[in-house]
């Protein structure tokens, strides 16, 4: 195969991903854009957001490149059966990593605001909302890496070159859309600060 060859072959299977990608980043933006009243609402909410949309793409990214590697291995089928616990055990790991790097993120925007002498909501609706928004968007996160990976496998694609838009796009996509529904659960429990 000539260079020529494998990057034509590369950008024949990561085009429609990087489409997907940047329409989803766009969709992710008005979404934000629409989101003044809760942002006002939670000061220090919006320098969360990027910590919180990082976080989705580097650990479900990584989720992804782990099922991949064991695909090309041989440790995994492309498909989800009841007794695959490297999958399952996966899966747990990259949700409970989501949530602990949520929590922390919540913790340090409260911290470094505070210690800035800026206004910050109070620790417990920041925590709140970024563990609940992770909890929603890690759970379609994994049906969707697992889901993506696996097609793309049986597809003959490599699940690396989709692995990254694809993650990128969901998680930005679903995150902002989570944080929006999580923002407003913790209002509604908690009340308007």
């Amino acid at each position: 195969m000539t260079i020529r060859d494998a990057a034509t072959e590369a950008y024949r299977e990561a085009l429609p991903a990087l489409v997907a990608s940047l329409v989803g980043g766009l969709i992710a933006g008005i979404v934000l854009g629409g989101m003044r009243a809760e942002l006002r609402d939670v000061p220090g909410l919006i320098v969360l957001v990027p910590a919180l949309l990082a976080t989705r793409g580097n650990v479900y990214g990584s989720l992804g490149a782990r099922i991949a590697t064991a695909l090309h291995q041989g440790l995994i089928e492309p498909r989800v059966t009841a007794g695959d616990r490297r999958l399952r055990a996966a899966a747990a790991a990259a949700l409970g990593n989501g949530l602990l790097a949520s929590a922390f993120a919540a913790v340090a925007v409260f911290l470094v605001l505070s210690a800035l002498g800026n206004r910050v909501a109070p620790l417990p609706v920041l925590v709140g909302i970024a563990v609940l928004a992770g909890l929603l968007s890690g759970a379609v996160l994994i049906a969707v890496v697992v889901t993506v990976v696996f097609a793309g496998y049986r597809r003959g694609r490599n699940p690396d070159t989709l692995v990254g838009p694809i993650v990128t796009t969901t998680g930005d996509v679903f995150g902002i859309l989570f944080l929006l529904v999580a923002v407003r659960t913790v209002l509604a429990i908690g009340g308007v600060l």
